[in-house]
């Protein structure tokens, strides 16, 4: 354990420091995505369904694969926390943690989605984004991150000591639970960290902590997925509404999120083939 005194610095400390930084994992050699046909597909879409998530509140939706789904603020400033499951095994779900080191902290048009291990295949490819042109604020805040990991009632209660009932994970739980006919208990432990939709964040400069500001979403406002592979969503819309001031609470104005399916033209999709698990030979590996 580390010493609660500052130790002094080294000599060499500012040598030390002035290592050059190296991205973990380059991406340049990460399976290309077709974003020219990807967005000759999206100007022919045909709406197949709409879910409405209603305030402090989780749904879930079905999007078969090589179609495209929608999220969009209709009534004020909302942010939303996303789960994605592979729709025939519950295992395979968004890896934020996986999609962050191959992407970023904050996602836009064109990053992936991708699965846990061992599968590691993208899940969904973000398609359009009306969001895109916030960028990075004078705060070192951004929008749609895969940092945060979505407010729980366990965390809640070692901080306030108090039960709350809404907060994204139970309503990712509950919504998932109601997808399989199950009680949210049964199917809590699938309920993952998230894509936090419409959230902006970031870390402080001192002292190095999680934050979160105003969302800059509107009405009107929409991030935009292809599905690479057939997917249950649960969507929950925060507590904390445009995550300004708190969360896990009643306090803050909240609002409802719409969730909207589409198909597009099946010879506009052609030369797309769902991605295949990730090919590493496990029987090789550690547990050969």
């Amino acid at each position: 354990m580390q010493d609660a005194v500052t130790t002094a610095a080294p000599a060499d400390a500012a040598e030390r420091r002035s290592k050059p930084a190296v991205v973990v994992y380059p991406n340049a050699t990460l399976p290309s995505v077709d974003m020219a046909m990807l967005q000759a597909a999206r100007q022919s879409l045909t709406k197949l369904d709409e879910v409405i998530v209603p305030p402090r509140d989780g749904r879930a939706f079905h999007v078969p694969k090589g179609h495209f789904f929608r999220i969009t603020s209709i009534e004020g400033p909302q942010v939303g926390d996303l789960n994605l499951w592979n729709t025939d095994d519950l295992s395979e779900r968004f890896f934020s943690g996986k999609t962050r080191a191959l992407h970023a902290t904050h996602l836009g048009t064109g990053n992936r989605l991708w699965s846990t291990l061992p599968s590691l295949r993208p899940m969904a490819t973000i398609t359009h984004d009306t969001l895109g042109w916030y960028g990075w604020d004078e705060d070192g805040g951004g929008i749609h991150d895969v940092i945060g990991t979505r407010c729980d009632p366990y965390t809640n209660r070692l901080l306030s000591g108090g039960d709350y009932h809404h907060c994204c994970h139970s309503n990712l739980a509950r919504a998932l639970g109601a997808a399989k006919g199950v009680p949210a208990r049964e199917v809590e432990q699938h309920v993952h960290d998230v894509l936090n939709v419409f959230m902006c964040t970031g870390f402080t400069r001192d002292t190095h902590q999680y934050f979160m500001k105003a969302s800059p979403v509107r009405p009107g406002d929409y991030i935009e997925f292809f599905a690479e592979i057939d997917l249950i969503g649960a969507l929950s819309a925060c507590p904390g509404g445009d995550c300004s001031a708190s969360h896990s609470s009643d306090a803050a104005a909240c609002y409802p999120l719409k969730v909207e399916i589409f198909a597009t033209e099946p010879a506009l999709l052609t030369g797309w083939t769902p991605p295949e698990r990730n090919a590493y030979p496990r029987t090789h590996g550690a547990e050969g």
